[in-house]
């Protein structure tokens, strides 16, 4: 089974309508994360949330692997997995009869996700819930909803500056949509791992990960941390 590609996405905007700003960060199966972000003037915040997920699945849409979308948008989630089969029945007209707003957008996506098939999931993450790629992405959706110039982050995992563990149920809208995988991990108070080689610190999100690069190797050095602050202990103490 192929190993997965993680998405984070969210969206703001000052006014509803008025300047907004959307983001995204993925994460790599190879160990690499990527940031993106982007701003409209005037647009509304769902515009941008859906925005946030439109550009991620877009730079995507090459990779095999299947795909995990976390998003705090009720609307995006809601309308991708419930009402969009009865909005393209009815010819993208709700059930009142009355024609369904950013269209443009929904189209969009729809074809990202078919395109995906059943290769792609999404799971409801609470906003300000204290998840770090959810609050990176919302830092960066809310500095381009201002015009500010932010640095986005495109290289290897360690040194992203951030956590990259999986939202836990207390982050999650829906407890239930917690995979059994994620359930195991959260049961062994989560984590991921790290390995220095040569010098070369690389962060992984599974062990085989971690031991294809460790295993066999003179001097290698492997942990498997909880937090980002386990993570910069763990690097302080090997020197990095």
């Amino acid at each position: 089974m192929k190993e997965t590609i993680f998405i984070y996405s969210d969206g703001a905007c000052s006014g509803n309508p008025g300047p907004g700003g959307w983001a995204s960060v993925i994460i790599f199966p190879e160990g690499s994360v990527r940031e993106l972000g982007g701003g409209e003037r005037p647009t509304t915040n769902n515009r941008m949330e859906m925005l946030g997920a439109i550009a991620a699945l877009g730079a995507v849409r090459d990779r095999p692997e299947p795909v995990k979308l976390y998003t705090d948008s009720a609307l995006l989630i809601n309308g991708v997995t419930k009402w969009m089969r009865g909005w393209k029945r009815n010819g993208w007209l709700t059930a009142a009869g009355s024609p369904v707003v950013n269209r443009d957008l929904w189209e969009r996506l729809d074809a990202l996700a078919q395109d995906r098939k059943r290769r792609l999931a999404w799971h409801h993450v609470k906003g300000h819930a204290g998840h770090e790629l959810n609050e990176r992405c919302d830092v960066i959706a809310v500095a381009f909803s201002k015009g500010e110039r932010l640095a986005l982050y495109d290289g290897p995992a360690v040194g992203c500056g951030y956590s990259l563990l999986e939202p836990g149920p207390e982050h999650l809208r829906d407890a239930s949509a917690v995979s059994k995988s994620s359930s195991s991990r959260s049961k062994k108070k989560g984590g991921f791992y790290l390995s220095l080689v040569g010098g070369q610190v690389e962060r992984h999100i599974t062990w085989p990960q971690c031991q294809g690069r460790v295993n066999g190797v003179s001097g290698a050095r492997f942990k498997k941390v909880a937090s980002a602050e386990e993570e910069r202990e763990v690097l302080k103490l090997w020197g990095v």
